[in-house]
């Protein structure tokens, strides 16, 4: 397979096919990522696409059931890529069950009903958004480019067409200042987008990245380890999806819960607050990553 700088998939896509169909991300200036920094964003070459597909399919067509399409947000690419390389996925891999991407509020809510209709029926499944935050404040810090409201329109679009959308929250986000604010606002964004995947993943600050530069400047400071398992803990306890899956199984996470909110929300809690108190041991800084 041809691709293109370094590569990234959300852990639940550690067994598919990764497809790179465009290359970098279309917004590319959150603060805090250093993912794709190196990409100038573009979409490939559709022969080139659908190219990688058929040697995929000669290679190990049979054993492919998940495909996510790369890079960082191929949401972004117009329906007439997304109509031939669906096609041709489904033609390529007899027993593919699920097609998946990231994406951001922006180039969802730019998606028309229809088009994104039209998605979900050549067979994309699911969606990727990381909101990080429901806190204004940081959605601004961040350069996220998308704030509360807009995720909540980017969910409704989403669930009308009927795709499945796996949330990702980011927990340090806020750093010190605004550690209690983010994360009851994160957990208002979970109730308001009714997700059916909530993932919370553990901020890194990055040297290079804008964020780092804050750092080093006394302008940005990153909650303890203790702080930000009490983040976890505040959205965990606030949040309320109709019937989410729930996930911090990230490299980047010190504590690796799993369960579904609401209902396995006394059991999560209960973890975390054993985690707090020393009765369960978090993850070794070594084993963490990216």
């Amino acid at each position: 397979m041809r691709y293109e700088g370094q590569i990234y998939r959300p852990p639940s896509e550690a067994r598919s096919y990764i497809l790179q169909a465009t290359v970098g991300c279309s917004w590319n200036h959150c603060t805090y990522c250093e993912m794709y920094r190196a990409k100038s964003f573009r979409v490939r070459d559709l022969e080139e696409t659908l190219a990688d597909v058929r040697e995929a399919q000669l290679t190990f067509g049979e054993d492919v059931e998940k495909v996510f399409v790369a890079d960082g947000d191929a949401l972004a690419m117009d329906l007439a890529h997304w109509e031939a390389i669906l096609h041709a996925c489904h033609e390529a891999f007899p027993r593919l069950r699920r097609v998946s991407a990231y994406a951001t509020a922006m180039n969802l809510v730019e998606k028309t009903p229809d088009e994104l209709e039209r998605l979900r029926e050549l067979g994309l499944d699911l969606l990727y958004i990381g909101p990080e935050t429901g806190d204004e404040a940081t959605f601004k810090r961040i350069a996220k480019g998308a704030g509360f409201d807009a995720h909540v329109e980017a969910a409704g679009r989403a669930r009308e067409a009927d795709m499945a959308l796996s949330a990702i929250f980011l927990l340090g986000a806020g750093g010190t200042e605004r550690s209690e604010e983010h994360a009851e606002a994160s957990a208002k964004l979970v109730t308001a987008m009714d997700p059916a995947f909530v993932s919370l993943l553990t901020l890194t600050v990055v040297p290079g990245t804008p964020i780092a530069k804050l750092a080093e400047r006394g302008k940005f400071e990153l909650p303890t380890v203790e702080r930000m398992l009490a983040e976890l803990r505040t959205v965990v306890a606030l949040a309320e999806p109709t019937d989410a899956v729930f996930r911090t199984n990230h490299a980047s996470n010190y504590l690796p819960l799993a369960g579904r909110l609401p209902t396995d929300r006394d059991r999560i809690v209960a973890a975390i607050d054993a985690a707090l108190s020393g009765d369960i041991a978090l993850r070794p800084e070594w084993t963490r990553g990216l």
